[in-house]
């Protein structure tokens, strides 16, 4: 199965293994190469191997065979709700309820047939290009050019093929929502690493948000000493922000030797984590507060200086009193605009908490998760001793920490490259849900969670 990313290469007379339990790479003649190195011996020389993608491929999905299955079952759904489209004695409701399943499955069906068409096209081509067996010069000509289309026609396949499973993937309602980041140090003994890797990490996502064009809004910003951070908060808008970020929430680890301090003079390596936490905030959120439930505190600001903001009780606490939920806010000398935030960010941790005991309800005979669905799993480790990011979801390892920590194209590899192994899990998991059989009356929507 794809989930154990076993991956294969071939390159002369000695073969590659990659071993996803070990996270090393071995050659099945014995040569084996250093834990986190780039290069891969092969035969006599060594060759560089690229460390990114362990997992297959989104469209390699197709020829699994339970979800060939799923997409026959969703044709054949798709054929008898035209079928039952076309009776007369239907009431309004009903049509409306099969127009609609229908406009769900229509991109796939669209989909599957320009599968089946390019399939009869490529039996069409290599079947002309066996029977040319002729050896006249005009015949080799028309035999090249056959060759080519042939060669045409897979790379078209291929890419049909990762569309209609994309076309599969069970949408996250959620994805176009704007998101409150925050990032909150852990705590390690020797020195100040966490408080200093929460600040770089910090800045990375607002690189981020700069490199993808977000609007990053500052809510909370505690110092800690030496430069590093306790704690933050920002707002980031813009186009699909939770679908980029929603699996980024986590423990992060980094390894590395601290800038200040007795372990800096030895050169003794720390370990420390930082946690990010991202909560969606779509555009309408359901979530009912009633002001008896809250209590609210003001406060002098302890963040940084200037222009009065930590000279008077402008920052705000709001406690919701029947969850212990809180949020604050302590950004602008405005106590006004400071309490409007700091609601704002009270609904999106109280929707956080709804979402959460949902999920947990929804998921609860499924152990295996990805990404953001729990919070406290690490995640990634950033060792700067090496030089390397890993992803301990997927695998994927890329160098250059300086250059990732700017949050620019490297950092929107990595995600991409999460994104596309959770969407992989997320179509597995409903290929196996829809072996289960529904309750009478459960919706067969199979494009929303």
């Amino acid at each position: 199965m794809f989930l154990n990313r076993c991956f294969r290469l071939c390159n002369g007379c000695c073969r590659v293994v990659y071993s996803g339990r070990k996270r090393e790479w071995r050659t099945l003649t014995g040569y084996r190469t250093p834990k986190y190195a780039n290069t891969t011996v092969v035969g006599l020389c060594a060759t560089v191997v690229p460390r990114h993608h362990f997992h297959s491929d989104l469209g390699d999905l197709h020829n699994n065979e339970c979800v060939q299955k799923y997409l026959q079952q969703l044709m054949e759904e798709y054929r008898d709700l035209g079928r039952k489209l076309q009776h007369d004695h239907l009431s309004e409701s009903d049509r409306k309820v099969l127009s609609r399943r229908q406009t769900e499955l229509l991109p796939v069906a669209l989909l599957f047939e320009s599968v089946q068409q390019a399939l009869k096209d490529q039996e069409e081509v290599t079947s002309l290009l066996h029977s040319c067996t002729s050896v006249k010069d005009e015949d080799k000509l028309f035999a090249q050019q056959l060759k080519e289309e042939e060669e045409q026609i897979s790379q078209k396949l291929l890419s049909l093929r990762k569309d209609l499973v994309k076309a599969l993937v069970p949408t996250d309602p959620l994805d176009p929502s704007n998101i409150l980041l925050e990032v909150v140090s852990g705590r390690t003994t020797g020195g100040d690493i966490c408080q200093q890797f929460t600040r770089e990490m910090f800045d990375m996502y607002q690189g981020f948000a700069s490199f993808k064009n977000w609007d990053f809004d500052l809510i909370n910003y505690t110092n800690a000493e030496y430069g590093g951070l306790h704690h933050a908060a920002a707002r980031i808008t813009g186009e699909n922000v939770y679908r980029h970020l929603k699996n980024e929430g986590g423990t992060h680890r980094v390894q590395r030797i601290p800038e200040v301090g007795l372990s800096s003079r030895m050169q003794r390596i720390h370990t420390g984590t930082m946690t990010v936490i991202i909560l969606p905030q779509p555009a309408e959120m359901d979530v009912h507060i009633d002001q008896k439930d809250l209590r609210i505190d003001t406060y002098r600001s302890r963040g940084a200086g200037g222009q009065s903001v930590n000279t008077t009780d402008s920052a705000v606490r709001i406690v919701h009193l029947p969850t212990g939920i809180t949020a604050e806010c302590q950004q602008t000398r405005s106590q006004l605009q400071n309490k409007d935030t700091a609601m704002r960010v009270l609904r999106a941790r109280l929707y956080q908490s709804m979402l959460g005991k949902e999920s947990s309800q929804r998921l609860a005979a499924r152990k295996q998760q990805v990404g953001s669905r729990s919070q406290s799993e690490r995640i990634r480790t950033y060792n700067f001793s090496q030089d390397r990011v890993t992803d301990h979801r997927t695998g994927y390892t890329t160098r250059d920490i300086k250059e990732f920590m700017r949050g620019g194209e490297a950092l929107q590899n990595l995600i991409s490259d999460v994104l596309e192994h959770a969407e992989m899990e997320a179509l597995l998991e409903e290929v196996e849900n829809s072996k289960q059989p529904k309750a009478s009356g459960q919706s067969a929507d199979h494009r929303s969670q």
